[in-house]
């Protein structure tokens, strides 16, 4: 890829008429890059490459399927092409860290000085008595050379060169050096699973597991014409990357549950109602449900959740703010919020903001006719900035906590 065309490779999803596809798609040669509905997108090359990396990574840790592979249900069976990604990323990133990985050659030399082999010096070497003592004028040393042309390093020099030339472009317009051997998956293999079995160095064991994927993809004919990378399911990232940031670990004890009392006497408890993400700030709690809506794209109202949405949401913020343990627990006064999160870009054209949060409006059920306006019975649209929450990922994030918190008590303070 020639480096001023990296930005024109980059997509920013619509969700409109299936396009939906997160990640990176390589067909026939041609690259494309497609980041989430509302991404903001850098403009230079630098951190055009930090929004690509870090997008591979949130794939990587936040996709529920754990497959690297998601194809198009619309795609031919012979374009869902396996392509370990990962493997190919930390090949280079170790290159490009330690260069290539040599074994250290262990030779022994007699001379007067260095690392002396005991052993080896007793059994071969001349002994010099002197009085009560023996001495040795000449020992058996330790003399260890980087071996350049040993096999793990030719078959790793082969990953380097194919990872940089499928992938290279995610970090330089340079390739290294072509390998000095062919491939031969065999020998490959037979060498690396060797090795595995003889390290116990856990960097070097990741390096050859890593090395082993890449030559056991390298099988498939359809690979260098076509593989995906990446999800048409990027909601479920959403909700994860929400409850990653803002929720507690515990949050099974905040469902609501039913149970069938039969006649029968054989009573059957249901499945219960989950909320996306339980999040708490000392005697607060707040039901987050996380909506990867486009409404942030489009400011349409029909892209709202709907009423099935709504109603659970209340639902699940009764069931908490009536139950006397978390009464309990948190005091009478405890508030409970109901809230969807969904994406937006702070330079929205509709949104423009210089805050990663934005309150949008409020959600209400006509069933409940409450007078006292509880916090539970109304649901608070918040947008959060998409790029923002990718680059920000920290396991319950006091600091994020904090912000949406306040962002959510402020906005329901001033329009109720």
């Amino acid at each position: 890829m020639e480096k001023d065309n990296l930005l024109n490779k980059c997509h920013i999803n619509t969700n409109k008429d299936g396009d939906t596809f997160v990640g990176i798609q390589i067909i026939d040669g041609d690259i494309s890059i497609c980041f989430p509905l509302e991404y903001r997108l850098a403009e230079d090359d630098k951190h055009i490459r930090k929004d690509i990396i870090n997008l591979i990574s949130v794939l990587k840790r936040f996709d529920d399927k754990k497959n690297e592979i998601l194809p198009n249900e619309k795609a031919k069976s012979n374009e869902q092409v396996e392509f370990p990604f990962l493997a190919y990323m930390q090949i280079i990133l170790n290159y490009l860290n330690n260069g290539y990985f040599y074994e250290n050659e262990i030779k022994y030399k007699v001379a007067k000085t260095g690392k002396i082999n005991w052993s080896r010096t007793i059994k071969t070497q001349k002994t010099y008595p002197q009085g009560t003592e023996v001495f040795y004028l000449n020992f058996v040393v330790k003399n260890s050379n980087l071996n350049s042309d040993a096999l793990i390093t030719l078959i790793h020099e082969y990953c380097v060169f194919e990872s940089f030339s499928k992938i290279g472009w995610l970090y330089s317009t340079v390739i290294p050096k072509k390998p000095r051997i062919k491939f031969d998956k065999k020998l490959f293999l037979s060498v690396l699973y060797e090795k595995m079995g003889q390290t116990f160095n856990d960097k070097n064991r990741s390096l050859f597991q890593n090395m082993i994927d890449l030559i056991n993809s390298f099988g498939n004919k359809e690979l260098n014409s076509r593989f995906y990378y990446g999800t048409y399911r990027f909601e479920y990232v959403w909700e994860n990357m929400i409850d990653h940031v803002f929720g507690v670990n515990d949050k099974n004890r905040y469902f609501p549950r039913t149970t069938w009392h039969l006649v029968s006497g054989k009573n059957k408890d249901n499945n219960a109602l989950e909320p996306d993400t339980i999040m708490i700030k000392g005697n607060e709690i707040f039901v987050v449900d996380a909506k990867y809506y486009k409404y942030g794209a489009t400011a349409i109202p029909a892209h709202l959740p709907e009423s099935t949405s709504i109603n659970k949401q209340i639902t699940y913020g009764e069931y908490i703010a009536t139950n006397e343990e978390f009464k309990k627990e948190f005091g009478e006064d405890m508030k409970v919020y109901n809230v969807f999160i969904m994406p937006f870009s702070k330079n929205s054209k509709y949104f423009a903001t210089d805050n990663n949060y934005k309150y949008i409006g409020k959600a209400t059920g006509d069933w409940k006719q409450s007078k006292s306006k509880a916090e539970h019975e109304q649901v608070l649209g918040i947008l959060l900035d998409v790029k923002y929450i990718m680059f920000n990922l920290i396991k319950h994030d006091k600091d994020e906590i904090e912000i949406l918190s306040d962002e959510i008590e402020k906005s329901f303070k001033k329009n109720y």
